[in-house]
């Protein structure tokens, strides 16, 4: 190793420091870095939503609203990851190269997702309409949190490899049940997000997205571990 290439690895070291008081307020500055990111992708999202009265009858436009928070979502995983891995205080352009890199691979399977869960949270809110609805909504139930748990595994598939859309899709429906672990984190992270929204509101759920990312990217270790072993050469 040159002199200079040591040199340069040591003043990268540096930019931290090796005390946990550095370290923290590092932690500390890339999470701010990351949920201003978060919030300035996602402000179609925030100006939608403020904009819907708080009817049920308005739940599918919320739904539909939602689509900028998957590519957001997406690079703020990567950009987490990547900030994990080094040691410079730059965390944004994780987030930004990320973002320009997987909105369209993330578009193409948020988009239809986001249209089948607007669907089912119609045919929800109006089964009472329907004769024998009831029986129905289970069904609709346990089908719509499929399809949100298949969507956090391609969220996670997405953020960390480069698999076709189709490939992708048929790895994270497999992944499903043996990574049952993260499978429940995702649908508990969702209700809390909703219980967040019901208590205070939507602006506040945004205030605290960077934990949102923070706690998937945690989660989401054994997965990124699993997938990397059995369908990449980089094991």
């Amino acid at each position: 190793m040159s002199i200079d290439h040591r040199q340069r690895r040591a003043g990268t070291a540096d930019e931290i420091g090796r005390g946990p008081l550095s370290r923290a307020a590092a932690v500390v500055y890339r999470m701010l870095v990351l949920e201003a990111q978060l919030v300035l992708a996602t402000l179609p999202t925030i100006g939608t939503v403020l904009l819907l009265d708080r009817d049920p009858s308005n739940l599918p436009l919320f739904v539909l609203a939602l689509l900028p928070l998957a590519p957001a979502l997406v690079a703020g995983v990567a950009a987490v990851r990547a900030a994990t891995r080094s040691n410079d205080l730059v965390p944004g352009r994780y987030f930004f190269r990320a973002y320009r890199r997987d909105i369209g691979a993330t578009l193409a399977w948020a988009a239809p997702v986001s249209l089948v869960l607007a669907l089912l949270t119609f045919n929800l809110i109006h089964l009472d309409a329907v004769d024998s609805g009831a029986a129905v909504r289970p069904l609709l139930l346990c089908l719509a949190a499929l399809v949100i748990v298949w969507s956090g595994h391609m969220l996670v598939l997405t953020a960390g490899f480069r698999f076709r859309t189709r490939d992708a899709a048929r790895v994270a429906l497999t992944q499903i049940v043996p990574r049952w672990g993260y499978s429940l984190g995702v649908l508990s992270l969702v209700l809390v997000a909703a219980f967040i929204v019901l208590v205070a509101s939507e602006v506040v759920l945004m205030l605290f997205l960077w934990a949102f990312v923070g706690l998937l990217t945690l989660m989401a270790r054994p997965v990124f571990h699993h997938v990397t072993k059995r369908f990449t050469d980089d094991a």
